[in-house]
């Protein structure tokens, strides 16, 4: 069957229960083509495709009949476009001939191959019906105040019909809708239709003889549905037979979805064994500590399984039956193919570098894009299998993007929220994405969405500006916590709440923090005072600058190696008295991407240390591994200076473990910070740097090193008291009670509107 439905107060209308029902019926139904049929332009019927819990049209008839495409591919439909087009005169020729008329005011809204004005019934006239039949149109005059002219003979149903005839569709197997006199073309075409409940009083006159027309009960959706059954389009058994199983809900009050399992998993002879976490920032214990009470909850995190090899899989685990009783993981089988792709390549090569502003090097594949959906489709159906009614979800990071589309069609009663750890760049690059739509509509999902900074939840409203009608509804200035015009990625307010398709989503700002206390334990141990003697020794008579980060273009590593060797040209006197120590984290083994930035790195290290090495001096010490937190924390406590150069982060937490381990021992070091990290809009007390200026990067390096020792002690007293108070624990506490509150207020609302 084909069904043929107006947008506002139809398709779009109704109770929230019968369009959840029929959205689903539509989706679940193969046999059903939807088209939109409206008297929105193109421009604004767009939006609604990027809405996943909407479904998608075959094809999209719009501007009052005057434009049919391709619902999917957005293409004119041929040779009915061309058809219209030839009807219609041009709209200069119709402006010159029926703009300056009497009681006519232009409509400011897009409008293809018609013009569109507002005027009262009176301004109708018969010579104004006269020159619009020179021109060789129509005038639609609806709702008491809207006046289309359109090529003649062209409207909805006119240009319906041959659609239908053009998809050779049996007029008996068409179902129109409508609510409004603007549809009435509609139902002239000799199709079956459904005038919902609630339409207007002219459109239910107008087809009040016509047999095949029902008038519903009820509004919207719901009178569709009446109609479905009512003509028997989907057999004798009716909608519901048609309708997918949903009863699929958990008992989790809250589900946890990060692409990282709660512990660890291994090989040991032949066997799979569970280890706790190594992560030293302690994002998953502090995640965890949510289920440490009596709270029901699912850890949701993939699991690389090979059918293949005939394994059993097993999809709920124990986590910690001492500590969590109520809490499991709920493991999302993905096969080893689906992880290098997923992860290693897609994430990596298309996703990361255009968040980091390097759209340059994204590499965009298709195939591989269906395979994000896939394993994003999984992490959802396991995700509403695990959630008990009315739960909150809360998801991690951008490789989870699109779950929020698959989740909410299967759970309408789910609290979804999503907290986005890495950056999230201006809309000129987000949008270099290929799938930027189906990304953003994914996310205006979500009930809540979290950032590390301000910068970042700003960046998102502007991306979704490009994508949807943007309704701000509040905003808050972020001094004091957030520098303003202090750094790159400052900003002076932002906004905290938004209304997309009528759906109210929060935003916040919320930097995640470190875990002072085990930073705490770690520097009081014997092992690490050792080590850090022992540097110290090793080190005598040497002003140390640290620098750790992972091997990543958006790292910096290259631009701070070529200012280091800047600086020892520019002060001479420092030879021989300052070391940079380079530790380098490499990437998998699978990412080659990074290899000819590793060359490059070592390229200059091996000149810099050629050209200023002395007897017992090198200029820097590069570390191509990865140190164990421990030893980390050593080297933290004896570095003079830390310098934190990346082009581009999220975040940045080693400028926090750096800031806890010096604040904690009372020490003096000082922080230089690139103010292209998101910490930098937090971190109070840093020596900011420009990582795309050399001289800046050159510069500031040496104010660090030649501070006098009390304003060293300041600025890391304004540092550790920052780190201190916005911890871990503060984090993921005030998403949660952002999450509720805004969970609160839509409960407040929805009480409201039905009083």
């Amino acid at each position: 069957m084909l069904l043929a439905t107006d947008l506002d107060g139809t398709l779009l209308a109704g109770d929230p229960e019968n369009r959840q029902r029929l959205y689903q019926l539509i989706n679940a139904h193969p046999g059903i083509n939807l088209v939109f049929v409206t008297g929105r332009g193109l421009e604004v019927v767009v939006p609604l495709l990027s809405d996943p819990a909407i479904p998608a049209p075959d094809y999209i008839i719009c501007d009052v009949g005057a434009t049919i495409v391709d619902g999917r591919t957005l293409q004119p439909v041929y040779p009915l476009q061309q058809m219209i087009e030839d009807c219609w005169p041009g709209e200069l020729q119709v402006l010159a001939a029926l703009a300056d008329k009497p009681g006519l005011e232009r409509q400011s809204v897009p409008q293809q191959r018609r013009c569109s004005f507002f005027c009262s019934p009176e301004a109708v006239t018969e010579q104004l019906q006269a020159l619009a039949s020179e021109l060789g149109c129509d005038l639609l005059f609806s709702a008491g105040m809207y006046l289309d002219c359109l090529p003649r003979g062209v409207n909805k149903g006119s240009t319906l019909r041959r659609l239908v005839e053009h998809l050779q569709i049996a007029v008996d197997d068409v179902l129109v809708a409508g609510d409004t006199l603007n549809d009435l073309s509609m139902y002239e075409q000799g199709f079956k239709g459904v005038c919902v409940g609630d339409s207007e009083a002219g459109l239910l006159e107008a087809t009040t003889e016509q047999a095949r027309v029902l008038h519903a009960r009820l509004s919207g959706c719901g009178g569709i549905l009446e109609a479905f059954a009512h003509f028997g389009f989907l057999g004798p058994q009716g909608v519901d037979s048609e309708l997918p199983d949903l009863e699929i809900k958990g008992k989790a009050d809250l589900v946890m979805v990060y692409h990282r399992l709660p512990y660890e998993e291994g090989l040991e002879q032949g066997r799979l064994v569970r280890r706790p976490p190594s992560s030293p920032n302690g994002i998953i214990p502090t995640l965890l500590s949510f289920f440490a009470q009596d709270r029901r909850g699912s850890w949701v995190a993939w699991s690389t399984h090979e059918p293949r090899l005939g394994q059993a899989f097993e999809v709920h685990t124990p986590v910690d039956s001492g500590r969590y009783p109520h809490l499991v993981a709920a493991r999302v089988a993905l096969t080893k193919q689906d992880v290098d792709v997923f992860y290693k390549r897609f994430s990596k090569e298309a996703f990361w570098p255009t968040l980091h502003t390097f759209w340059e090097r994204a590499q965009f594949c298709e195939e591989d894009w269906q395979v994000f959906l896939k394993v994003n489709r999984l992490f959802a159906e396991r995700t509403a299998a695990e959630a008990a009614e009315g739960a909150t979800v809360w998801l991690h990071d951008y490789n989870l993007w699109m779950v929020p589309a698959f989740l909410r069609p299967l759970r309408p009663d789910l609290t979804i929220a999503f907290f986005h750890h890495t950056y999230f760049p201006s809309a000129d690059v987000f949008n270099v994405l290929p799938w930027r739509r189906e990304i953003v509509g994914s996310l205006l999902q979500c009930d809540y969405i979290g950032f590390h900074i301000p910068r970042q939840a700003e960046n998102f409203v502007d991306v979704a500006r490009g994508v949807a009608p943007v309704e701000v509804l509040d905003s808050m200035d972020c001094a004091p916590r957030f520098l303003t015009y202090g750094c790159a990625v400052g900003l002076d307010r932002m906004t905290t709440a938004i209304m997309v398709h009528g759906r109210r989503i929060g935003l916040g700002a919320h930097p995640v923090g470190l875990d002072v206390a085990r930073v705490g334990a770690i520097v009081e141990s014997s092992q690490c005072q050792q080590l850090m003697q022992r540097l110290r020794e090793q080190l005598h008579g040497v002003r140390v600058v640290l620098s750790v980060e992972r091997l990543d273009y958006t790292k910096g590593t290259l631009e701070k190696l070529l200012a280091f060797e800047a600086l020892l040209e520019a002060h001479p006197e420092l030879v021989g008295k300052v070391s940079l120590l380079t530790v380098c984290v490499p990437a998998a083994r699978e990412m080659t991407i990074y290899d000819e930035l590793l060359t490059q790195i070592e390229r200059a290290v091996g000149r810099i240390n050629g050209r200023f090495s002395r007897v017992g001096w090198v200029p820097v010490q590069f570390f191509y591994r990865a140190f164990p937190f421990d030893e980390l924390v050593a080297y933290y406590l004896m570095a003079d200076v830390m310098w934190i150069t990346p082009l581009r982060d999220g975040l940045n937490l080693v400028a926090k473990e750096y800031v806890a381990t010096q604040g904690l021992c009372q020490g003096q070091g000082v922080l230089v910070l690139s103010e292209f990290a998101g910490a930098a809009a937090e971190l109070h007390g840093a020596l900011r740097t420009n990582p795309h200026d050399p001289n800046d990067l050159r510069d500031t390096l040496y104010v660090a090193l030649a501070l006098g020792q009390a304003e060293r002690r300041a600025r890391l007293r304004e540092l550790y008291a920052c780190v201190c108070h916005n911890d871990i624990q503060r984090w993921g506490d005030e998403f949660l009670q952002a999450v509720a509150a805004m969970k609160r207020q839509e409960s407040g609302q929805g009480a409201d509107q039905a009083a």
